[in-house]
């Protein structure tokens, strides 16, 4: 398989984490809220996280406090599609191929609910074929960008189709909450809204840089479950994140290359980039800790976590295209996901020589 086109999309709405701390403190929650979980927000929205901007589908961070259900629901149901469908839009101009052309779509995400789902609208506003094969995926996480590219990976190898679709999407800002949880406060000042496409394809594009899928594996903790999940409280998601989460990333990371590596017959050194989720500011320490990384070796997932804070599934798209964008060298990449379940998720890319600087 080949990724033949990339594409990602994010609200129009910058905001500063400074703007974040100035708003909470005027909402309604912030004087119900305990002492403890006041200093949380203060320290995670006025320190050094990692992030400096966060793109939300809010016209006003004041809107933040609205937790309503039913203005949740608008909220995912409005910008959802139309992000998906603009990252779908730009991987399908870089890729070449006419919408005309992708046999499945395929769109994972896990902060609202549709039925029919994200691909009936997504695929319409694209134009694809009716007959093309729609597949939405749900409850996965911040990892879901690796199952969906195997699933594509996986009806490619069937056969059955020719070029897919693959695209995550998450509307984070419909899942903020505020009470004395500070997993809950954690997660509402880190995660972003975002898009994230790739075309995937049996042949390479002869007018891109080719990008090999060469191997992938995926591995499961269920007893740590409860570390990272989503809640419903009164109709509304909520993000339960444990202080246990960069720990447990970079073990399972850890795990998970080796395995994938030994399996595949290649050294660690032969590794020329790393394509890692940005999961937090901890997370990316605790993956340079793990795994002898250095700060460079994370700089794409760095710079992605700084303007965008942590967009959940669609990260690793931004992280890839950055890297690609920056003309990293080629040869062989890993790339790396993890979420919800608790799940960690790899493959081994073979990217090929970039143009000349």
């Amino acid at each position: 398989m080949f990724i033949i086109g990339l594409g990602t999309a994010a609200p129009a709405q910058s905001y500063k984490q400074s703007e974040g701390w100035e708003a909470v403190q005027v909402s309604p929650q912030f004087a119900q809220l305990s002492p403890r979980s006041r200093a949380i927000l203060r320290k995670v929205l006025t320190g050094n996280n990692g992030i400096e901007t966060r793109r939300l589908a809010l016209e006003s961070l004041h809107e933040v406090f609205e937790t309503d259900p039913d203005v949740l629901h608008a909220r995912f149901a409005k910008n959802a599609p139309l992000l998906a469908a603009r990252a779908a839009e730009e991987a399908l101009r870089n890729s070449g191929a006419p919408p005309g052309e992708i046999d499945a779509l395929i769109i994972s995400t896990c902060t609202g609910y549709l039925c029919p789902g994200l691909t009936s609208q997504v695929s319409e506003r694209l134009g694809l074929r009716p007959d093309a094969l729609l597949l939405d995926l749900v409850g996965q996480g911040c990892g879901a960008a690796l199952p969906n590219l195997r699933t594509g990976e996986a009806l490619l190898a069937s056969g059955r189709c020719e070029r897919v679709l693959s695209v995550c999407v998450e509307i984070c800002s419909a899942a903020f909450y505020m009470d004395d949880d500070p997993g809950v406060l954690v997660s509402a000042c880190l995660f972003g809204d975002g898009a994230g496409a790739a075309v995937l394809s049996r042949e390479p594009n002869p007018a891109a840089r080719q990008i090999k899928w060469k191997a992938a594996r995926s591995i499961t903790s269920p007893e740590h479950r409860d570390a990272l999940r989503f809640d419903q409280k009164n109709g509304m998601l909520r993000n339960i994140l444990s202080a246990e989460v960069p720990r447990l990333a970079a073990e399972s990371s850890e795990r998970l290359l080796n395995e994938t590596l030994a399996e595949a017959g290649v050294a660690r050194g032969q590794i020329t980039g790393w394509v890692w989720h940005s999961g937090g500011r901890d997370v990316l320490l605790a993956l340079q800790e793990r795994l002898k990384l250095s700060a460079e070796d994370v700089r794409w997932s760095a710079a992605v976590l700084r303007e965008f804070g942590n967009v959940s599934s669609p990260c690793v798209y931004f992280v890839l295209r950055a890297a690609l964008a920056e003309n990293a060298p080629g040869g062989l990449w890993w790339m790396s996901s993890f979420g919800a379940g608790f799940s960690c998720h790899g493959a081994l890319l073979e990217v090929g020589v970039g143009k000349p600087a």
